[in-house]
Parts: structure tokens; sequence; C-alpha cells
């Protein structure tokens, strides 16, 4: 529906007007340079974390490994955008760092730095990269698992030097989880919307689109600018599989005989541990500075809150916009959550245990909403539901989206559930299913007695998920929610952030509830998954 208005005239044929009229509006222009920008910027500062991360926990072991392999997901527990007004606190003109620096007498107090750079894309590119490289180090691990270390230990025997034997051979073997996971981080990024909208940096093109939902009716610009970030999207997508199909490097599973891993003495293994704590303790700077800001009676200027109180907690719960929203998100992501594990359990079962041509197509087909920005698929069912469209039924004449919501949340969220349900398929034994079929055991029994029970943990963990990351979706909630008793959570928390007064405490203080809340849910998913969590976020 988007790419047919963005190639669709006033009479109905076929036009490149509005696509060229894209790129000689240099707005327009600057919007979508930026986007890359912050897209390939992301993406490699994220790859230059995560890379060494997961080369570490692949090769060695040293003290405190399981605990901080699991701290290393912190990013994940906190919406980039709530993270952003963090980091502004931090690193702001008035920031904490600069008071500190000015204390120090190391700054003129008349000519405080902006550390987020002039027009804050750097801003944008560090906060992108600090929520998102654990996508990347998690694809990287998972690649690096099934590797045979035979192989790196045969070029150590012949001589082969460490880097040497890096770049020629775990590399390379690896690259498919690098592919994977840069993909995901480079189009989660180069459409991101929440952050550019905390930071105020309008000269994207996600912002743009966001801005031009208000004139749909007249102003076509909106379909052309979505049209060409999928299009974007739909080739980094392809050339991802097209080089993870190539190679069938590193797909043989890893010897259990053996391990790589090696023990380093306990000077090494200490300096490695706090090389992965500096990355976390970097990595959650926007948590603390959400927390700090939650807590704060005034901070401008100082280094640290002048006064604290739990005030902003109890004000927050009991904001006319917060309880209405939280309602509203328990109820969008739970329709999305059992709508996901009934299809992606069906789905599952199809790719896994029939015979039915073209199931390959499917599982890469389920991989889709990965690769097509939130932004798009939101923007897309705004079009579909507007009056005189085919789906305008969905929203219905009170313009309700709460429909538009549970479908759009569960499209998104649908690949995690069907990588959930393969993996566990894949490892339960199917002769139980065949030998309860043979003492006559109806299709239904058997799903419901013996395949469903046996891949219940991974279903369990697939729905948390789906349903931890719906309660928090950003872009789908901004664009599809337009009215205040309709609200979601993450739009309840943008719109106090837009309040005079204590607004960024009140949604400061709301973030924390949320970060509490999808910590849990991840961490809890992580552990029923073990090492199969960083092949929910694979192609």
């Amino acid at each position: 529906m988007t790419l047919a208005v963005a190639f669709r005239n006033q009479d109905g044929g076929f036009t490149l007007d509005y696509l060229i009229g894209v790129f000689r509006n240099p707005v327009y222009l600057e919007g979508l340079w930026n986007s890359f920008l912050m897209g390939i910027g992301s993406t490699l500062a994220a790859l230059l974390i995560a890379f060494p991360l997961a080369l570490a926990t692949h090769r060695w072991v040293f003290p405190g490994k399981k605990l901080l392999s699991i701290l290393i997901l912190a990013p994940l527990v906190l919406p980039p955008f709530v993270g952003a007004v963090g980091i502004k606190q931090i690193l702001g003109v008035s920031g904490s760092l600069n008071a500190c620096l000015i204390e120090l007498g190391l700054m003129n107090p008349y000519a405080p730095m902006d550390w987020l750079g002039e027009g804050r894309l750097w801003g944008v590119i560090i906060m992108n990269a600090l929520h998102l490289y654990p996508i990347l180090y998690m694809n990287i691990a998972a690649a690096l698992s099934h590797l045979d270390p035979a192989m790196e230990q045969a070029a150590q025997n012949l001589g082969c030097s460490p880097w040497r034997r890096l770049r020629k051979i775990t590399l390379p073997l690896c690259m498919p989880g690098v592919f994977a996971g840069s993909a995901i981080v480079f189009i989660w990024s180069f459409t991101e919307l929440g952050v550019p909208l905390v930071f105020d940096y309008t000269r994207v093109a996600s912002v743009q689109i966001y801005d031009g939902i208000k004139d749909l009716h007249t102003n076509p610009m909106p379909y052309a600018l979505v049209g060409i970030m999928l299009l974007v999207s739909a080739a980094v997508f392809t050339f991802s599989k097209m080089i993870l199909g190539r190679s069938g490097l590193g797909s043989a599973p890893r010897p259990k005989t053996h391990t790589g891993e090696r023990r380093l003495p306990i000077g090494q293994g200490i300096a490695v541990s706090l090389a992965f704590l500096s990355v976390i303790g970097i990595a959650c700077v926007p948590h603390i500075g959400v927390v700090l800001l939650s807590l704060s009676g005034d901070w401008y200027g100082s280094i640290l809150p002048e006064s604290m109180t739990l005030a902003h907690y109890s004000e927050a719960l009991g904001h006319p916009l917060v309880v209405p929203s939280i309602k509203n998100s328990l109820l969008y992501a739970t329709g999305s959550t059992l709508l996901d594990i009934l299809l992606g359990t069906a789905i599952a079962w199809v790719i896994v245990r029939s015979t039915i041509r073209g199931r390959v197509l499917l599982d890469a087909l389920m991989m889709l909403p990965l690769a097509v920005p939130g932004l798009v698929l939101a923007f897309g069912y705004i079009a579909v539901s507007q009056k005189g469209e085919a789906l305008h039924w969905l929203v219905g004449e009170a313009n309700n989206p709460m429909f538009l919501l549970i479908a759009a949340y569960a499209v998104r969220r649908l690949p995690y559930v069907v990588r959930a349900a393969v993996a566990g398929l894949q490892q339960s034994n199917p002769t139980l299913e065949e030998a309860a079929r043979s003492m006559g055991a109806s299709p239904s029994r058997t799903v419901r007695r013996i395949a469903l029970p046996l891949i219940g943990a991974n279903l369990i963990a697939g729905g948390i998920l789906a349903f931890a990351f719906a309660m928090l979706e950003v872009s789908d909630s901004l664009i599809l929610a337009q009215q205040s008793e309709h609200f979601p959570i993450t739009k309840a928390i943008y719109s106090l952030l837009n309040t005079l007064g204590n607004g960024h405490e009140l949604a400061s203080a709301l973030g924390v509830w949320a970060m509490v809340f999808l910590g849990i849910s991840i961490m809890g998913a992580f552990v029923i998954l073990g090492k199969r969590s960083g092949n929910i976020f694979r192609f």
C-alpha cells in the first residue's frame, strides 16, 4: 500500500515524480543522508564493541565469565529513547560531566563543551550503538560456538600467529553471524525514531516521516520517503541473505569432545573481566542517568542531583496518562503474544515437521519483520486504515487503533517465537510423536500431549521476549496511537518528556519501572533458552 501510493500519480498511473522529488528536495536529501550516517556509524560502533567481547568469550575462561556474559546484555533492558534522556543529563552542556570538569578546573564554566556534538548526530549514534551491540554480540557468539576449534588449533600448530589466525581462520568462519547481526543493527539504526526525537534531531528521514503523518491525505512525499527506506532495508536484507547463503562456513556443529577455550592466568583473566566491566559500565551510563534523574529533586549544572526524592515514582503512577497507558500496553502486548504463540507454533511445525514444498521460503519470510523497519510497518498500517481504504474497519469510526497495534506488535515479534519454536522442534525427538500416532493418537492429541510439552520451555521463552518487547515497542506506538486514551506506555513516556515542569523526571521514573520489567523478562527468557538465545536475533 505504501509503495503503491509512493509510485502512483493523481490519475492512478505509475510515476517516479515523488521519488525524484525526494532527491531534489535538499531537506529530504539531507534527512536520508543523515539516516545513512546514523545506520552506518551505529553499526560500526556496535561491531567494535561486540566483536572483541564475543571473541574473548569464545576463546578464554576468565573470572566471572558466566555472570559477565549475562550483564553484557544490560542495554537491552532500557528503550533507547528513554536512555537518551539520561545521556543528555550527563553529557549535555549543563550535564554532570561538564560540571565535574568545571569543578576540577579543567573547563571554562562560560564555554562548556557540547559532548553530543553539533546537530546531535553523534549522540544518536552513541545511543544506538550502546543499545544494539548485544544483538551483534549474540549473533557473533552463536556463530563462534559452532566453529570447530580443531581448525584454529591446526593453524596454531603450523606456526600461525594469533593475529593472522584471527584474520585468516576465525573471522571468515564467523562472518555469517557478523553479517546477520550487522544487517539487523543497520536497519534498526537507519530507521530509529525515538532517539532522534528525544535529542531534538529532526534532520533524519524517520522524524520527517513522523512529522508528515499530519497531512497524509494531501502530501505524498512521506510515502515516497518510506518507499526509499523500505527499498534500502530490503537491499540490505537481500545482500545479507546472499552472503549467508553463499557461505557454508561455520555451519557444522562444534565437536563436543573438546573445547577451544583456554583458562587465562589470574592476572590476564582479571584484565579481561575488567574490560567487560568497563564496557558494561559505559553502556549503563544512560541507565544510571535515568535512575538518577528519576530520583532527583533538583539537578542542573551539578555533578549529582542536589536533592533526592522518591515522589516521582508515585507521581508517575498517579499521572492521568500512565495507568490507562499501562492497561493499554498490557492489552495490546497480551493479544499480540497469544497471536504470536499460535502462529509461531503452527509455522514452526510446518518448517520442521512437514514435507510441504516451499517451507524453506516460509522460514526466510518469517524473518522479514526483523528486516523491515518498524517505522515502515507502522506507516503502512496507517496507510491501509485510512478512511476509504480496505482495512479502515480495523479502527472504525472511533479511530481506536487497538487491533492495528495488536497486529503490528504481533508481526514485529513473530520471528522470536518462530525461532524459539523451531529450535525446540529441532531438538525434540520426532520418534516420540510417531510412536503416539502409531498407537492411534489423533494429530491434535499428539501435538497437545507430546509436541507442545516438549517445546514448552522454548515457547515460554519466545513468548516472554515477544511480550516484553511489545510492551516497550516504540515506532508502532508513537505512530499508530494518536489519541491519549489509546496511548501505550512508550507513547505515555514520550508525552511526559514534552510536559513542562517535572516531565523529564516523571518519564524517567516510568522508564525505571519499564527497565525493571524488561530486565526480568529478558533474563528469564535467556535463562530458559541458554546458549540458543543468540539464534533469536538471527536471520
